[in-house]
């Protein structure tokens, strides 16, 4: 059998949160790529690979990059995570403590671009392409490579489902499953005690991981960032809600990024922050259970009602992918395949009202991608607007 011809080195990296749904995404790749005469790559800890690479041939940079063969990615494609690994590095935001052993007598700011490092990288490893996986900070990231003239090729992840451009970011179905099947475990708990029940799922400044579910049916009432509530009249409505039910109890979805009147910023675990600048949100359900709390007796003839609270955080981010969760990674793959065989980059692979596309690669920094409430979210009633479906993609709300 003759040997196929060299058709270049493409390498994969895998930036952010982890999401189920990435190891698919990596096999897909790497074993097209290797069928069609490519080498393949993959950067371990997101942009920290490229950042760390040792120009030298004896140097071991095998904690930072290795050799992708179908024996590795077979053995992972089908868990959740990403054996690549991940991490929150922006190389163009480099603290000082955190520069590289042999690069610390060059740059020595408080902050440091490191770009022309990871660009030196790329051509000592040999890459032609570069396929960043990841959300919109890690996307962007890929957005300033390409300027340099780095030739990419994105693929949308993120539970939040919010990087612009695209219907669909890897990850989001298993977040949304997992919220349903969580929050219908809790309510056995809720209606036994006839107590309200606050959850806090995750979306920064997009409320889709809230707002599908509570149209699926796994809440009462929801509260997204993209709407400053009144928590007066989410106590009201959940009080109706509790009181008209049989069982006693009451469900609220609540995004990490809500806010209610009086609230001057969003609810922070600490007061850290990564390398895009983002603080670490969390407590938003908790203090929204806690004020509602005290508004009970308002609405309910003067007696208060007890709450459980509970935010489902990595346990809707760990575990095994679900059937969309591992079919998306492997088209999306494929796709990302398709456009550099064609000579094609720059690009960011999308699905848009239910066909596989691409994009732009400048369309993940050009804007923010969040809910359109005027159409899907009910400001009153604090819960999703059920107006025509027709023609809708399979999620709904579009990437528009």
């Amino acid at each position: 059998m003759a040997k196929k011809k060299f058709r270049g080195t493409i390498a994969i990296l895998t930036g952010g949160g982890d999401v189920p749904g990435l190891n698919p995404a990596i096999r897909a790749i790497t074993i097209r790529a290797i069928r069609e005469g490519y080498k393949v790559l993959g950067f371990r800890r997101g942009w920290a690979g490229p950042v760390n690479i040792i120009r030298d041939k004896k140097a071991d940079n095998s904690t930072f990059v290795i050799e992708l063969t179908e024996d590795i990615v077979n053995k992972a494609g089908r868990t959740g995570g990403t054996f690549l690994h991940t991490s929150r590095t922006r190389p163009s935001h480099i603290k000082k403590s955190e520069v590289p052993d042999h690069l610390k007598d060059y740059y020595i700011e408080d902050t440091n671009d490191l770009t022309a490092e990871v660009l030196k990288n790329f051509d000592y490893l040999g890459i032609d392409y570069l396929i960043p996986i990841g959300g919109d900070d890690t996307l962007s990231y890929g957005v300033r490579l390409y300027t340099e003239g780095v030739k990419v090729v994105a693929i949308p992840k993120t539970m939040d489902n919010d990087v612009p451009g695209t219907d669909y970011c890897i990850g989001f179905s298993t977040c949304v499953t997992r919220t349903i099947e969580l929050v219908n475990t809790l309510r056995t708990s809720a209606g036994s005690h006839e107590r309200l029940l606050v959850v806090e799922v995750f979306g920064r400044y997009a409320g889709y991981t809230a707002l599908l579910p509570t149209m699926a049916g796994a809440a009462n009432r929801c509260v997204i960032p993209e709407h400053k509530f009144d928590i007066e009249r989410l106590t009201e409505l959940m009080v109706e809600d509790r009181n008209a039910n049989p069982s006693k109890y009451a469900v609220a979805l609540v995004s990490e990024g809500a806010t209610f009147e009086g609230m001057e910023e969003m609810t922070f675990s600490n007061g850290e922050k990564d390398a895009y600048g983002h603080k670490k949100l969390g407590g938003i359900g908790q203090l929204v259970a806690a004020r509602m709390k005290e508004l009970t007796p308002k609405f309910n003839n003067g007696r208060s009602i007890n709450f459980i609270q509970q935010n489902l955080g990595y346990m809707v981010r760990g575990g095994n992918p679900d059937a969309m969760d591992s079919i998306v990674p492997m088209a999306y793959g494929n796709l990302a395949l398709d456009l550099i065989m064609k000579g094609i980059h720059g690009r960011l692979v999308i699905l848009r009202n239910g066909r596989y596309d691409n994009a732009p690669l400048e369309v993940v920094t050009s804007t923010k991608k969040m809910i359109d409430i005027s159409t899907f979210y009910n400001i009153d009633r604090l819960r999703p607007s059920y107006n025509t479906f027709e023609m809708k993609p399979t999620f709904i709300m579009t990437g528009q």
